[in-house]
């Protein structure tokens, strides 16, 4: 019905950059929210980043002037621009996103498959 597909993980030397991509597709009448969320063993899922339909945007304190959050809404798909990266930033990463799908009149959350990144020399 509705999917969430990303890419653009791996591995990187501290002080690197990354840029995750994150597409999704099906039956989509609108998206509102999208973000970003990570977890790194032994740890809880947290949110890094969001941004709406009409572009606000807001990010986790410990990635605030290192990561950038942009989406294209005619793809509806969204970015994630890591840079400066730190051995704390390895997790997985999971897109999220609110999204109406066709025929439904309520907004449900979706989450993407996860990527790896990995910050490390």
């Amino acid at each position: 019905q509705v999917q969430l597909v990303e890419s653009g993980g791996g591995l990187v030397q501290p002080g690197g950059s990354l840029r995750l991509s994150c597409a999704a597709s099906g039956s989509i009448f609108s998206i509102y929210v999208m973000g970003w969320y990570r977890q790194a063993p032994g740890k809880q899922r947290e949110s890094v980043a969001a941004i709406t339909a009409g572009g606000s945007t807001n990010y986790a304190d410990s990635v605030k002037g290192r990561f950038t959050i942009t989406r294209d809404n005619a793809k509806n798909t969204v970015y994630l621009q890591m840079n400066s990266l730190k051995p704390e930033d390895t997790a997985v990463y999971y897109c999220n996103a609110e999204i109406r799908v066709v025929g439904v009149g309520d907004e449900y959350e979706y989450w993407g498959q996860g990527t790896q990144v990995t910050v490390s020399s």
